[in-house]
């Protein structure tokens, strides 16, 4: 793999880990050469071939008996809400603050940030991650990242963790206030970093990956149209999403 046919990219395989996403399975990463020098310009070819950023690192799940993990897209020029996401698009319009932020440390994030993973992911890994593991995995001392913050009133209510690429925005994480949970502040971050790549110009937004079987990533699935990236013995290509089942409007 190169950029542009030029530099040659050197990618290493991490060793055997459990797998973050699919209970009792190990997984492995493809992770790029820790020493490269990174770019936006770099992270933005390797987004096209399914790699994701943590932290300072931009990585792809390559494990040797799996392939379920598969990075998604949604083409934004083609989006079109369902009505349920309409009605939250106009609720949301009218009573929340969307504020840009760069990528700092912010005490009042970390607490919402530890909020959200104690109260929607308490088994999880991060569920008691400290505010080095929080920088640590979501902010970049390289990339252009903005924290995007909604507020109601004066009421942090989300942050967006949002990556800005040469031909899209990758939507890294986020997390949001557990008492706001029945006003979708989830679902309405997703629709704004949707019209906020259409307002750039750009082409796409990275959802990070849809696994089939793992309820937490079936979200993705409500927002059409969708593409995913397959790796079909060397013809790597995004196709778009099968109907697998209706989704309800």
């Amino acid at each position: 793999m190169s950029e542009q046919g030029e530099n040659r990219i050197k990618l290493f395989r991490t060793f055997e880990h459990p797998c973050p996403y699919l209970p009792g399975r190990e997984a492995h990463n493809l992770v790029v050469d820790p020493k490269a020098e990174k770019t936006p310009s770099l992270y933005g070819f390797l987004a096209e071939y399914g790699f994701r950023r943590n932290g300072n690192g931009i990585y792809r799940p390559d494990c040797e008996h799996c392939q379920d993990c598969l990075p998604a897209r949604v083409p934004v020029q083609r989006f079109k809400p369902r009505r349920s996401q309409r009605r939250i698009w106009q609720k949301h319009l009218q009573d929340t603050r969307v504020i840009p932020r760069p990528p700092v440390f912010e005490e009042e994030h970390f607490q919402l940030f530890s909020r959200y993973l104690q109260q929607r992911h308490p088994e999880g890994e991060m569920a008691a991650s400290s505010r080095e593991d929080y920088s640590q995995f979501l902010l970049s001392s390289w990339c252009d990242t903005s924290l995007i913050e909604f507020r109601r009133e004066d009421t942090l209510v989300a942050v967006a963790v949002t990556d800005y690429l040469p031909k899209g925005l990758s939507a890294v994480y986020t997390f949001f206030d557990p008492d706001w949970s029945r006003q979708s502040p989830g679902v309405f971050s997703i629709l704004w970093q949707i019209e906020e790549a259409r307002r750039q110009g750009l082409m796409w937004l990275y959802l990070g990956f849809w696994i089939p079987g793992c309820q937490k990533m079936a979200y993705k699935e409500e927002y059409r149209p969708l593409q995913l990236f397959f790796q079909d013995q060397g013809q790597d290509q995004w196709r778009e999403f099968p109907a697998k089942r209706a989704i309800r409007d």
